[in-house]
């Protein structure tokens, strides 16, 4: 797997400070994409042990909520498994961290898939321009949907994670 990025005490992609990896690859070139460098599978850099260490040494912080995936898409058929085994290694390491997922495929599409299951949270659906808002949280456009996996693999239909309310 290849990376662009790890960003560091992110506030935008997930609930509270996050750790971002920003994968290489993604097949579906949405229109309007804001990251579309991250599009070519073999740009980036390899993440190899010191991206690792890099990754790790943020969710070590007591202050840092969790790891955000994103890119690129994480679940571009070359990224699954070394998420999925990323994803598993996070949560044995950082069993108080909350694992989000950004993917431009549809949960119904997604949802048995390894990374997919470790989850707590998945962003799903493309971007879709013609419909973006910048003032929804956590997504950029309305038809994408903040899935609380837990919940929906409980109860079997899709439970959307709540929005903050600030008065």
């Amino acid at each position: 797997m290849r990376y662009h990025n790890i960003t560091k005490d992110d506030m935008l992609n997930g609930d509270g400070l996050r750790a971002v990896l920003w994968v290489s690859g993604c097949g579906h070139a949405c229109p309007g994409c804001h990251n579309p460098i991250t599009w070519d599978a073999a740009g980036g850099l390899p993440f190899d042990t010191a991206a690792r260490k890099e990754l790790f040494a943020e969710l070590e912080k007591d202050y840092v909520s969790g790891v955000t995936f994103s890119g690129g898409d994480p679940l571009f058929p070359p990224n699954r498994d070394e998420i999925a085994s990323l994803s598993q290694e996070i949560r044995q390491r950082f069993p108080g961290k909350t694992i989000w997922l950004y993917t431009g495929y549809r949960w119904e599409e997604v949802c048995g898939l390894p990374a997919v299951q470790l989850a707590d949270v998945v962003v799903d659906g493309r971007y879709v321009e013609a419909i973006a808002d910048p003032l929804l949280f956590w997504r950029g456009s309305e038809n994408q949907r903040v899935i609380d996996v837990p919940k929906t693999r409980a109860l079997g239909q899709i439970v959307l994670h709540p929005e903050p309310h600030y008065e």
